[in-house]
């Protein structure tokens, strides 16, 4: 979702006046609410067969197409990978013109523009490739995230009420979570990582969903040092206010690095199980992307060079090395 906000973006720019409809899965709600200028309502997505997001919601799915349909839509645009499942579930929303990825591998759609899904190159910039297919000028990449006042408020109650005492700067997000486990680098080593910077001074706040507090509470009992345990019933919002006013954040390849990227705060990524090339974050300097060599997807030509390849595993030295290269974020000259 982050992700796409480039694209979206772009559109915007290109068409102020019209009305541009997100169809997402019901947790974008929260997210797609932070970004008025760029999205004017949300339909809720009921799931579709083929598609391991959400288990088909099968007794929605005739209601949700019927409601698309109704709105006469000038454009379905597909912003969902390379469309093997997805493009024909586009043809079914009844709009006047249609757009978006196919499988290089397989025909074209015959109707609409559709252009070869892109085999590398980083997410945001895949997905502009569409719009610019469209005769949209988008050159602007960046992610973005909107904190707003009521995230502050929530923090400082989250912060007043567990006693965390937290200077900007002063503190490192570690979130050792992630929705898949092949991509989850182990506690121990998280555990690592998170003693040598509290050796240093620093503070080290956990951070992780409600589900993933198990997984935080490994890290902080594999810790000699104490440690904030912030996973929990945390807002996004409020999760993103914390992590702006962090040094840097540590993290598995997982949304998180996304949102550290919008907020321009300095990480280090692990990869495990995925493809640095599609899923890194753009600035090098300010991100640095570490890759288990073995596990993750080998380095292909034309893709660019993203990060350190680990031979026979990413290990905590991997990562505070990497820590080194980090620039000081801008609030660390005010603390």
């Amino acid at each position: 979702m982050l992700c796409a906000i480039p694209a979206l973006r772009a559109l915007r720019a290109a068409y102020p006046d019209a009305r541009i409809t997100l169809v997402a899965l019901p947790w974008s709600r929260q997210l797609a609410a932070r970004y008025p200028r760029y999205i004017d309502e949300v339909v809720e997505f009921p799931g579709y067969p083929g598609l391991p997001e959400r288990e088909p919601q099968r007794h929605a799915i005739p209601d949700f197409l019927r409601d698309l349909r109704g709105r006469e839509l000038d454009l379905a645009l597909q912003l969902h990978g390379s469309g093997r499942v997805t493009n024909p579930l586009l043809a079914l929303f009844g709009a006047r013109s249609l757009a978006g990825f196919y499988d290089p591998s397989s025909s074209k759609p015959a109707d609409g523009t559709f252009i070869p899904w892109p085999l590398l190159g980083y997410e945001a910039e895949r997905l502009l490739t569409l719009v610019r297919a469209l005769g949209v000028e988008a050159s602007d990449g960046r992610l973005e995230f909107p904190i707003h006042h009521g995230d502050e408020a929530e923090l400082r109650a989250l912060a007043h009420g567990s006693g965390w005492r937290l200077e900007p700067s002063r503190y490192v997000c570690i979130h050792p979570g992630a929705r898949h486990a092949v991509k989850r680098w182990p506690p121990d080593r998280f555990a690592a990582v998170g003693d040598a910077l509290a050796g240093r001074g620093l503070r080290v706040v956990l951070t992780g969903t409600a589900a993933e507090s198990a997984i935080t509470a490994a890290v902080a009992a594999a810790m000699r040092h104490p440690a904030i345990n912030a996973a929990g019933p945390m807002s996004l919002g409020a999760l993103a206010a914390l992590m702006r006013g962090a040094r840097f954040v540590v993290c598995n390849d997982t949304g998180v690095s996304h949102l550290a990227a919008a907020l321009r705060v300095p990480s280090v990524v692990v990869f495990l199980a995925a493809d640095p090339d599609r899923w890194a974050p753009t600035d090098e300097a300010r991100h640095r992307a570490l890759y288990d060599a073995e596990s993750c997807v080998p380095h292909r030509e034309g893709a660019r060079t993203v990060g350190r390849a680990c031979e026979g595993g990413v290990f905590p030295e991997d990562v505070l090395e990497e820590i080194s290269l980090l620039p000081t974020p801008e609030h660390a000259h005010a603390a």
